[in-house]
């Protein structure tokens, strides 16, 4: 990642790059070896964009690479590094297809005046839709490469070979020129046709464990954080919050606040902010304010949720449907209908909403955590009522998204006091305010009625998830009759469904659905006397979950038994952004407390080719660890918009005690494309936890988080 996080406001003349187009880029760009290229399709992404905000797109590019003088090789990418590893896994994809080190490419990230607009960074998406068009620019990058070199060597292209940014004579390697030697003095430009990328047996750097690029400047602490913008005259601001979400300020005193040494204070209408130079003595000054806010009435609290959510789900759509239900439930021997609940959850990342803004005349600079750059741009444009292009904002590395920094307050916050106090101003959320202002994971509730037959099949599925989404919600079990519903088939909601702002949370909707699915087939093995890992192998069709399912379960040495067995053995599967995951579990619980600790966890996936295996053993660890916290302890009480767990004191996320030994497989499968590595995993633990406490002690937890004292509960009710 570019290191340099104080680039001048009018650099490149202070033109926004996506706003270019190509023959401005390449006035603005100086020499080199510049490849232009699209990912998805321009018109449909000009279109979404217009639609949003009324600005368009370049017409003929929306990436590009550079091969420079120097002969290092810069990707410029809208994509930004919170922690999953592209920093490292593009640039892999890059250096190989260009035959250069993975130490000569400088990735340029999230900087929306040097990079290409893009939508953001969420889904598991950089990968599996950038690496591609990526791979083919570097591929494209090196034949020109070899073209520039036949005339400069004064041979034929099939006589040349490349390796580590040189180009040399395949039977004299003393007889070469380096790239640099070829870029120098050179502006050449070319749009990428469609290339022949190498084959996995060709790849040097590409399928290998590489450390972490970022490594270095993480664990030294050199890396930076929008946190760490100083800037000269910068004031920390503190912002007066309400008491809960819809309170209103109906009056305030300023006065001791006002006594306090050099504290800048701004109140425009409702807005109450406080500044100084240092942050604690701005917060000090806050604690002097007296305000009084009017309180909405409501009975909405964690307990109730769900009947609200119910009365207010509006009518499904349909996701998948075959056969037809009715005639599988007349042929069912055994009905089984359950449902399954969630609560709300925090994305608590170690970083907090941050943002520094910087104005100067009719232009400002933004350095912002943040997963969407464009969006903040346009968010910051419009409180300020500049053009877009007047907006820089510059994504230092980001400490933890999850789907929670796609909103960007902070930055809009940071910009209002910018303009009002006319100095640069950091805004940096406390913990209090990150969990308040947190877009939660929504609350939720899947209905299943499946049916098995004497045979032990099963017959018919009919599934009806209210308010988490669709992902995920697509089961791939062999079921001949089978329906399944999304009401509300987004995680935002209809406005009045849910008290506060939900938004995504990793892998959105599929920890819901996986959890609610994978428990019911579960119950229905049970109830059809099987083996759980027999039961599914039995209606899995697919070739590929069939793999993963049969490595995991190789690995974890499972022996057939019907549950509940005693051994607090449970198993899920689940497929997320076009990765097959299986996960078994081992688990022990304490009756007497309802206290469960995960012994081991063996997880095997699919991911295509694994660009980096260090990177995604990394995030499948990560994946499991973190999903010990939504399936065990995670969850926000509240009543009416007042929330109650605004600190980890109650917020109970995984600690070191709770791991278990983790044992990831990546299978084997570079001829595939490349496929989502950033969340996969995760999706599996709430129901594998959920089969395996079953499996240890005959009871079943249906809502998550399963924490002691609803363990407990089902102990005592069963």
């Amino acid at each position: 990642m570019k290191d340099d996080l104080y680039l001048e406001l009018d650099s490149m003349d202070g033109t926004s790059g996506s706003q270019m187009n190509r023959r401005e880029f390449l006035e603005r760009a100086g020499s080199g070896i510049f490849l232009l290229f699209t990912i998805g399709d321009l018109s449909a992404l000009a279109q979404d964009r217009q639609a949003r905000s009324q600005q368009s797109l370049p017409t003929d590019f929306n990436a590009y690479l550079r091969i420079g003088e120097d002969g290092r090789v810069s990707c410029f990418t809208g994509k930004i590094e919170m922690g999953q590893g592209v920093v490292t896994s593009l640039a892999q994809m890059l250096a190989d297809e260009l035959d250069v080190s993975l130490g000569a490419v400088d990735m340029v990230m999230g900087d929306t005046d040097l990079c290409p607009w893009d939508r953001g960074t969420f889904g598991s998406l950089s990968t599996r839709m950038f690496g591609p068009p990526l791979r083919n620019a570097g591929a494209e990058g090196r034949r020109v490469l070899l073209e520039l070199a036949s005339e400069h060597l004064k041979t034929s292209v099939e006589n040349l070979a490349t390796e580590n940014g040189e180009v040399f004579y395949k039977r004299n390697r003393q007889d070469k020129v380096s790239y640099a030697q070829l870029a120098k003095g050179k502006k050449i430009e070319r749009h990428v046709p469609q290339v022949s990328v190498k084959k996995p047996s060709e790849f040097k750097i590409m399928s290998k464990p590489a450390l972490r690029t970022d490594a270095q400047e993480k664990v030294t602490g050199k890396a930076k954080y929008a946190g760490d913008i100083q800037l000269p005259g910068m004031l920390y601001a503190k912002i007066l919050r309400p008491p809960a979400h819809g309170a209103k300020l109906i009056d305030v005193d300023l006065s001791e606040a006002k006594q306090v040494k050099d504290v800048q204070i701004i109140k425009e209408g409702d807005f109450v902010a406080v500044l100084h130079k240092y942050p604690d003595v701005a917060e000090f000054a806050l604690s002097k304010i007296k305000a009084k806010f009017d309180e909405p009435k409501s009975e909405l609290d964690d307990k109730n949720i769900f009947d609200h959510l119910l009365k207010v789900a509006p009518e499904g759509r349909v996701v998948a449907k075959d056969g037809n239900l009715q005639a599988g439930e007349t042929g069912a021997k055994a009905i089984l209908e359950e449902t399954y609940l969630n609560d709300y959850v925090a994305h608590a990342p170690i970083e907090p909403h941050t943002a520094v803004v910087k104005i100067e005349g009719n232009k400002a600079a933004v350095w912002a955590s943040t997963q969407s750059p464009f969006g903040a741009r346009e968010e910051v444009a419009r409180e300020l009522g500049f053009p877009p292009e007047n907006v820089r904002v510059i994504t230092p590395f980001v400490g933890g998204g999850f789907g929670g920094k796609t909103r960007n307050l902070q930055a809009v916050e940071a910009a209002r006091l910018a303009k009002l106090s006319g100095k640069p101003v950091q805004v940096a959320w406390s913990r209090k305010e990150e969990f308040f202002y947190d877009s939660f994971r929504p609350a939720a509730v899947v209905k299943i009625k499946s049916g098995i037959t004497d045979n032990g099949r099963m017959s018919f599925w009919d599934y009806h998830v209210y308010f988490a989404g669709e992902r995920g919600s697509q089961q791939f079990y062999d079921i001949p009759h089978h329906s399944t519903i999304a009401h509300n088939a987004s995680w935002v909601g209809a406005p009045g469904s849910h008290p506060f702002a939900t938004g995504p949370w990793r892998a959105p909707a599929n920890n819901t659905n996986t959890f609610a699915r994978e428990s019911q087939i579960d119950i229905m093995a049970a109830k059809a006397g099987i083996d759980p890992l027999e039961f599914r192998m039995q209606h899995l069709a697919d070739k590929k979950m069939q793999r993963v399912l049969k490595t995991a379960a190789e690995k974890f040495e499972w022996r057939p038994a019907k549950a509940p067995s005693g051994r607090g053995y449970g198993i899920a599967l689940g497929i997320d952004a076009g990765t097959y995951v299986a996960a078994i579990a081992e688990v022990r619980v304490n009756k007497a407390t309802g206290k469960v600790q995960v012994k081991r966890v063996v997880c095997a996936q699919d991911m295509g080719l694994a660009i980096n295996p260090e990177g995604a053993t990394i995030q499948m660890e990560g994946c499991i660890t973190m999903g010990l916290g939504y399936a065990l302890g995670e969850r926000i009480r509240f009543k009416g918009g007042e929330i109650f767990d605004l600190n980890f004191d109650t917020y109970e996320i995984p600690r070191f005690s709770w791991l278990p030994k983790i044992e990831t497989i990546i299978i084997d499968n570079k001829d595939s494309d490349p496929q989502g590595g950033g969340e996969p995993a995760i999706v599996t633990m709430g129901g594998v936890l959920a089969n395996a406490i079953y499996d240890a002690i005959g009871v079943r937890v249906f809502q998550l988080p399963m924490t002691p004292e609803r363990i407990k509960e089902a102990i005592n009710k069963a």
